[in-house]
């Protein structure tokens, strides 16, 4: 069962600042957040709930995924994949490019993972739903299955379940 207060709590602490990276944007600080250890504890129970036992790794998207990410692995006993930006990994397998709210990238991958590893995708936001998109093409190019998307705030507003899909939210904003 959730702990409700810890829950509110934790979304209590995400911090709007606005015009950041550009102007326009609301950025959404988590940072209060990762350091109140209940709060932290509560989401990461949450994040993992509805897909408990059901996945082989964790796959952290960059480049605030990975705070969650890493916390989700340990709690469940798997192992964690990072989804880094273009040009971060040593020999990245695969790469996908996307549209974002304020721009474009592309994410790539190691090929470490054995064919039909069940993987539980982790962000810290759905905005667009560009960058959930590519992780989900990504993982299956290099044979994962996907089971499922979690993340920790949806901007309900920019409607990205309409390109992601699927996406277990925590909080909408």
């Amino acid at each position: 069962m959730p702990d409700t207060a810890a829950l509110d709590r934790a979304e209590s602490l995400i911090r709007t600042i606005p015009d950041y990276p550009s102007p326009g944007i609301q950025f959404r600080d988590i940072t209060p957040l990762l350091a109140d250890a209940a709060a932290l504890r509560a989401v990461t129970r949450a994040l993992i709930e509805p897909f408990a036992d059901g996945f082989d790794v964790v796959g952290g998207i960059e480049a605030r995924g990975f705070l969650l990410a890493g916390v989700i692995a340990a709690e469940a006993s798997v192992g964690l994949v990072p989804i880094r930006k273009a040009g971060k990994l040593p020999r990245p397998a695969a790469s996908v490019s996307y549209a974002l709210e304020y721009g474009e990238a592309a994410i790539e991958a190691h090929d470490d993972l054995a064919p039909g590893t069940r993987i539980l995708l982790v962000d810290d936001v759905l905005a667009t739903g560009g960058t959930i998109a590519a992780a989900r093409e990504l993982m299956t190019t290099l044979g994962a299955e996907v089971i499922g998307t979690t993340v920790l705030m949806e901007l309900e507003a920019l409607n990205g379940r309409a390109v992601a899909g699927e996406v277990h939210s925590l909080f909408v904003v």
